[in-house]
């Protein structure tokens, strides 16, 4: 694309001083880890600690959320009566591991209470139902004989169908985690939200599955006979849920600081005792070792896209069967679907994406170049066939714009004279604020559903309408100064480091950093005047192998620049760069574990010319 071969802006952002010192000498800290640290807020001994080593303590009592108490209340009464209770979900990782996670816990509290649950599941189908909660699916719950409803991840802006219950005589709870609306929440027994108006609960990032699981474990302490069971509660139970809402954790993209970073850690190392046969028919299916430790990324780029394949191509109850089934030969073969799923999405994916990226190629060439954010459908342009995007994958597509375009997207398909669509955002440009500025009021109401946070939406609109939806988009982006400087691409580095310092001892020390994610960002160095110990090797015509050791102490390490956004053979031809040239390097470090060449290797994201005349272009903030 154009602008390929314009280097970037590198900020530093490097701590000195007392903070980052006293991190380091307390904690016995390679220097640019307590650096790392202190910049990221931790400016005491005591909160770098409990930052470095997570523990179940530090997780907030689920009752001090708002309306608690009297979730529990009902939802054991329900229990207790043999109640036909419903289990309302979504069909993403979050919802559908928020479902196993409160059946389970439902399931296991009446046990203990001597009784047998009726707790069924509603997972909507995303093309026929679509997101939320619906009033039809009420009414038919009520015909079932469902006395109370239970929402999951869904509900907060779920008005219609909470009347429903209403008037049908359902009792309703609801956990969930997306913004209210102005105007309140729905009316129901209880509403568990950590953002919604007077709730006191500590922490505000929790995803909808975690507040399912504060509702499960303040269910599972309230049925508790004794102490034995208390503690058996603690050290086993709550242990082997944050195995499944870990996933859910880092498969939502909430912040991994506070609350999420105690799960997602303790998770992690749960992963490595999959217990359920379909979580671990699906590891093994992602390739995951359990035998090695489990990483954010796995989760991410492995385990979350073959549950998410099952929302997006199928029917995403499937998912709930394959982490609840007992018979091995049954969640194995629902793993296995999963992962066919997956192969699907991929392949409908890559389709859709090579449309795109002509149509990213038309507009960045043209006079008036790339929207502020870009808006994109599948309607066909003149004299151009289009088969159509699955509605599945729209908000994957927006990310992989984002990705290219370091701007804002929305991906809309037209399914029917409706438009449906998701978007992805960047830093600094919240994307539910920009739909609920442009969306109107009364005849003037641009769509007919929206919602989402900061970074995601979706939404639908009728299909004439999208051309006004990109012209209200390109007038908020604009009046939000969000323009060329804004969204110029920039890397932002977080400290200096050597190549000599990469020791056994720091690697250990920067494992302790991790789990990495939105909030907690795996760090990116800078190692100046390295010098290149070889030719570059070009590899699949757009990436680069490079071997380089630093000029002061001779240590070497291998490295890949992957020319995902940019054709690094082209710029390296360029740049006429050879063996014995010094280069300046930004990267994370990455450990292949390859039985045959494995090892720590750099993943170069940015390099230039070790020169001062590229040094005096870095923007470097003391902080």
């Amino acid at each position: 694309m154009s602008g390929e071969n314009q280097s970037a802006r590198w900020v530093v952002v490097a701590q000195a001083g007392g903070a980052a010192e006293a991190l380091s000498r307390e904690l016995k800290l390679p220097r640019a880890i307590a650096e790392i640290l202190a910049c990221r807020g931790m400016g005491s001994v005591d909160e770098a600690r409990a930052f470095l080593f997570p523990t179940l303590d530090q997780l907030h009592a689920p009752h001090l959320m708002l309306g608690m108490e009297t979730a529990v209340t009902r939802l054991r009464a329900a229990l207790a009566a043999s109640e036909l209770v419903l289990i309302y979900g979504d069909y993403d990782v979050d919802g559908t591991v928020a479902t196993v996670l409160l059946k389970t816990a439902a399931e296991r509290a009446a046990a203990t209470m001597g009784v047998t649950a009726d707790v069924r599941y509603h997972i909507p189908h995303r093309i026929r139902e679509g997101y939320g909660m619906q009033e039809s699916r009420i009414a038919a719950a009520a015909e079932e004989g469902v006395r109370l409803v239970v929402s999951v991840d869904t509900g907060i802006r779920a008005f219609a169908a909470a009347e429903e219950c209403k008037r049908l005589g359902l009792d309703l709870i609801v956990t969930d985690h997306h913004l209210p609306e102005d105007g309140g929440v729905p009316e129901a027994i209880a509403v568990l939200n950590p953002n919604q108006a007077g709730d006191t609960y500590p922490y505000k990032e929790l995803c909808g599955a975690a507040v399912a699981f504060k509702l499960a474990q303040a269910l599972l302490e309230s049925t508790a006979r004794d102490e034995n069971e208390r503690l058996r509660l603690r050290e086993k139970t709550l242990p082997s849920f944050l195995k499944l809402l870990a996933i859910a954790t880092i498969a939502d993209a909430v912040p991994l600081t506070g609350e999420n970073r105690v799960i997602a850690s303790i998770g992690l190392k749960e992963l490595r005792k999959p217990s359920q046969p379909g979580l671990r028919a699906l590891m093994e299916l992602a390739a995951i070792d359990a035998s090695q430790p489990v990483s954010a990324t796995d989760v991410g780029f492995r385990l979350a896209p073959r549950i998410n394949a099952a929302g997006r191509m199928d029917i995403a109850s499937d998912v709930v069967e394959m982490f609840l089934a007992k018979d091995t030969e049954i969640a194995r073969a629902l793993a296995e679907k999963l992962h066919r799923l997956n192969d699907d999405r991929r392949a409908t994916e890559a389709e859709a994406l090579r449309e795109i990226e002509a149509r990213l190629e038309k507009m960045i060439a043209s006079s008036d170049g790339l929207a502020p954010v870009v808006v994109l459908d599948d309607a066909p342009e003149e004299g151009a066939a289009s088969r159509g995007w699955h509605r599945g994958v729209v908000g994957i597509l927006a990310s992989r714009v984002v990705d290219r375009t370091g701007r804002p997207a929305l991906v809309i398909t037209h399914e029917d004279g409706q438009a449906h669509g998701s978007g992805r955002s960047v830093k600094g440009f919240h994307l539910l604020d920009a739909l609920t500025a442009v969306h109107g009021e009364g005849d003037d109401a641009l769509f007919t559903r929206f919602g989402g946070h900061a970074h995601a939406v979706g939404f639908a609109l009728k299909s004439e309408r999208v051309e006004e939806l990109r012209a209200r988009m390109d007038l908020y982006a604009k009046s939000r100064a969000l323009d060329e400087e804004v969204i110029e691409e920039q890397v932002e580095c977080d400290a200096e480091l050597r190549l000599g310092e990469i020791t056994p001892e720091f690697l250990k020390a920067l494992e302790l950093l991790g789990p990495f994610g939105n909030g907690n960002p795996e760090p990116l160095w800078v190692s100046r005047d390295v010098r290149l110990t070889s030719a570059l090797k070009v590899v699949k015509e757009r990436h680069l192998r490079l071997s380089v050791e630093d000029a002061e102490d001779g240590t070497k390490f291998g490295g890949m620049v992957w020319g995902r956004k940019s054709n690094w053979a082209e710029r390296a031809e360029q740049a006429g760069w050879s063996q014995g040239d010094r280069l300046d390097l930004a990267y994370r470090l990455r450990l292949n574990r390859h039985p045959d060449f494995g090892g720590w290797e750099l993943e170069i994201v940015d390099l230039r010319s070790g020169t001062k005349e590229t040094r005096a272009k870095e923007v470097r903030n003391e902080v």
